[in-house]
This record gives C-alpha cells, sequence and structure tokens, in this order.
C-alpha cells in the first residue's frame, strides 16, 4: 500500500502528516514553508509512493467556508496542475488547532515549547489525518 499525507495549509507555514504504508498510524511529518510547499511535495513524492492527499477544509460555525478556503482553493488548483497523478479529499478542520494546542498541553511540554506555530501546524495535520482514517 502506499502512503496518505495530510496538508493543513496554511497562509506563512502548512503542516504535513503522512500514514505508514498499511495506513494504519497517522503521523507528523514536517512544516513547510507555504511558498515551498509543491516543490516539497513533489520531492515527497519522488521518495515515497503517495495514494492521495488530504486537505483541511475550514469551516465557520455556521458550516460556511472560512476567509482561508480561497486561498486553499487556489492552492488545489496548483496542485492539480502540477501533480495531477494523485488524487485529493477534502476534511474539516474545525477545532484542529486548538485540540492540538490541548494535546501539546496533555503531553507535558512546557510554555515556550507551545508557542511553536510550526508544531501546533504539524499537530493539525496529523488531527486531520487521524479523522480521516477514521471516517474511512
Amino acid at each position: 500500500m502506499a502512503r496518505i499525507l495530510a496538508i493543513d495549509y496554511g497562509l506563512k507555514r502548512t503542516g504535513i502528516a503522512v500514514t505508514d504504508e498499511l495506513q494504519i498510524i497517522a503521523s507528523g511529518l514536517t512544516t513547510v514553508e507555504t511558498d515551498t510547499l509543491i516543490e516539497f511535495l513533489k520531492d515527497y513524492i519522488n521518495k515515497e509512493t503517495v495514494e492521495r492527499f488530504i486537505i483541511g477544509k475550514p469551516k465557520q460555525m455556521d458550516n460556511s467556508d472560512s476567509e482561508s478556503e480561497q486561498l486553499i482553493s487556489s492552492f488545489i488548483e496548483k496542485l492539480k496542475k502540477e501533480i495531477p497523478s494523485i488524487p485529493f479529499e477534502r476534511v474539516d478542520e474545525r477545532f484542529t488547532s486548538k485540540m492540538a494546542f490541548q494535546t501539546m498541553i496533555d503531553s507535558g511540554l512546557k510554555k515556550k515549547q507551545r508557542r511553536n506555530k510550526a508544531l501546533v501546524d504539524e499537530i493539525s495535520a496529523t488531527i486531520i489525518l487521524q479523522s480521516y482514517l477514521y471516517n474511512k
């Protein structure tokens, strides 16, 4: 089997998480600068077999799209052109940042470590991927 890669897209940074090859465990991979995201993904899929991308879909409490959805839609159009061979799915990412922060607290990270926004993004991508795996 191939890996599934999740993307928590952000204006400055993007969190990345992947599954193991059996698609059982979701693990944080890294956080990349968003302007280098496509190049990172191309490089990664040259090294690892990726079956699909999971991309977070930010929603408001009333289920409408959030402001950042327009940026993500532009990224998706670019992704379809640059890496057309890998399909993608969207997953509701409401509350993932809050859940990531709570995960950091629960795991005993000190206040200084919890300020690391890159780590929050990576954990958020992992939560998005776990949600997808749980519901597939």
